[in-house]
């Protein structure tokens, strides 16, 4: 892997006062299917939002309407483009189980609905330039993981980039096939974001066992740090 570096603009700052991002770093993974106990693991976070939430109530919850609130302030309808944890909890509230994807990304959607805060990991085997989370120019190219036609963000609507290529729309909305983790990704980084009401100390308490997690599953040498308004660069190469 090339030197790389992972940063987050001062304009995403200046808007989303008291925003930071977790980022853990895993090198020497093994993807694969879930095992019997990391399945056991998925359905038990399902469960847990059954026991929480309700359909009814779900915009209630603190940590939801922030990130609703986040979205409309650059542009787009919560209603017609959800943040990756309110989606995922909705299919749950309606007695759906998640499908087990592979271990990463089965990870992933774990701390997602056990924390109801957005996790989700980018394989860095492909990474050839620096990563940003940034707000758009409009001129960026996205390409759907499911095969759908190019698009172009709104201008002003934060996007995860490296160069002009979109890895993640509307912030936390849906990621691009770049750097989806596949069966032979060897290393991954886990955005972990913490929108108030969420603190920098319970981000850095899910990265934690997130990384570990990780290396339960599968394997490799885990590396945490975070990104925040005073520390908005930081090194994603090993």
């Amino acid at each position: 892997m090339p030197e790389l570096y992972y940063s987050i603009s001062d304009e995403v700052f200046k808007k989303y006062p008291g925003y930071v991002r977790g980022v853990a770093l895993v090198y020497g993974v093994r993807n694969g299917d879930s095992p019997p106990e990391l399945i056991s693991l998925l359905r038990e976070a399902e469960a847990s939002v059954r026991e929480r939430l309700t359909l009814e109530t779900l915009l209630e919850n603190p940590r939801i309407a922030s990130w609703r609130e986040a979205y409309r302030a650059f542009g787009a309808k919560p209603s017609e483009f959800r943040p990756s944890m309110e989606a995922m909890a909705r299919r749950v509230l309606r007695g759906q189980e998640l499908p087990s994807i592979s271990a990463l990304v089965d990870i992933g959607n774990i701390f997602s609905l056990r924390w109801m805060t957005p996790s989700g990991g980018h394989a860095m085997d492909t990474l050839m330039q620096d990563i940003e989370l940034r707000l758009a120019t409009g001129e960026e190219i996205f390409l759907p993981f499911d095969a759908g036609e190019a698009e172009h963000p709104n201008p002003g609507e934060v996007v995860f980039v490296e160069g002009d290529a979109v890895l993640t729309r509307r912030w936390t909305w849906r990621q691009s096939s770049h750097t989806l983790m596949l069966p032979f990704t060897t290393a991954v980084e886990y955005n972990v974001d913490g929108l108030p009401p969420v603190q920098r100390k319970e981000v850095e308490r899910i990265c934690e066992e997130l990384a570990r997690l990780i290396q339960k599953f599968c394997g490799g040498r885990a590396r945490l740090d975070m990104l925040s308004a005073e520390r908005p660069r930081i090194r994603i190469s090993e």
